[in-house]
């Protein structure tokens, strides 16, 4: 139903827009990418809002910068002001937050807007969206747009690199499929597989740099522990480091030894200081970041506020102990 009123929607419109997050993940490229073929099948002209340099996707838009007729629909944020009209489809793609859209301005020069989400609804929303599709038991983003791709038209043919970028997506969100994974994301997977998506491209864009090994040691080396199964790492004060690194120091909290859930606090390179929350499923550590201004997945969340390290520490810690109080930290 959803994938047959989208499909209406590109029909209807003069052309689409496509908007992920701000610093995007390789989940909101590949979805953006999947809902560009979409409006491709169409004949309609679609374009991708992105923001420069981002060292998560890095190696990701290296492998689409090789199909120029997929990279040259990456435009920034000032080109799509000149794009966006009343006739114009947006379709915001792994948020529903305007707020977390690079330019939400763009979103007040059309009421058409579309929303493909797998995070839990938070309290902020894009309320003027006439069609969404939220799903939070799914896996990733590229797992629900993969889902609309064979409902959308009756033959589908993605090439190598559209299905690679779907499938890196749901990669990277499962963990190499193994979080958060249910049949469904093994079925879009299998259809992906099918359209030639390669995964050892994935491998070769998922493999680690050894510096940024070391550095993700070092921030590990300062964990500690707190109601025996969570880890805080707090890093340094004026040592800066990518959302990425901040995030990928979590995931390896998570293999620990009967750690349920981990908590990365580090500066970030544009002065902000970001929290990024992982959970085995146990602890909803969305509702801690929501709590702290930010949001995310069950299993999978962040925040980014201003301050010092130890300012956001200390709030983390008290909002820890509020939830302990309240309900209890784990299932």
């Amino acid at each position: 139903v959803v994938a047959h009123a989208l499909r209406d929607l590109i029909k209807e419109s003069e052309n689409v827009v496509i908007m992920g997050h701000k610093m995007p993940d390789m989940d909101s490229i590949g979805a953006a990418v999947g809902v560009l073929k979409a409006a491709q099948m169409f004949n309609k002209e679609a374009f991708i809002v992105i923001e420069g340099f981002n060292p998560a996707v890095q190696k990701m838009m290296e492998m689409l910068r090789e199909e120029e007729r997929i990279y040259k629909r990456f435009i920034s944020p000032e080109q799509a002001m000149g794009l966006i009209d009343s006739g114009t489809l947006a379709v915001v793609v792994d948020t529903h937050k305007s707020s977390m859209v690079k330019e939400p301005k763009l979103l007040t020069l059309t009421s058409k807007i579309v929303v493909v989400d797998h995070h839990r609804r938070g309290e902020e929303f894009i309320n003027n969206a006439i069609l969404v599709y939220m799903e939070p038991y799914a896996s990733s983003t590229c797992e629900l747009v993969t889902e609309l791709l064979q409902y959308i038209h009756d033959r589908v043919m993605l090439d190598v690199r559209e299905s690679t970028a779907l499938l890196a997506g749901i990669t990277v969100d499962t963990k190499g499929f193994s979080m958060r994974t249910g049949s469904r994301t093994f079925e879009a997977a299998s259809f992906l597989r099918r359209n030639g998506a390669d995964s050892m491209l994935i491998q070769r864009m998922l493999k680690e740099d050894l510096t940024e090994y070391i550095k993700k040691a070092e921030i590990i080396k300062h964990a500690e522990i707190v109601y025996e199964h969570i880890a805080i790492a707090i890093t340094e004060q004026d040592r800066q480091y990518s959302q990425l690194l901040i995030a990928q120091a979590a995931d390896t909290l998570l293999n620990m030894t009967d750690i349920l859930a981990s908590f990365v606090i580090g500066q970030r390179q544009d002065g902000l200081i970001g929290v990024s929350a992982r959970s085995l499923g146990s602890m909803n550590v969305q509702l801690v970041m929501e709590r702290m201004g930010g949001g995310g997945h069950l299993t999978n969340a962040a925040v980014q506020q201003e301050g010092t390290v130890a300012e956001v520490a200390a709030r983390l810690k008290q909002v820890l102990q509020e939830i302990e109080k309240e309900e209890g930290l784990f299932e």
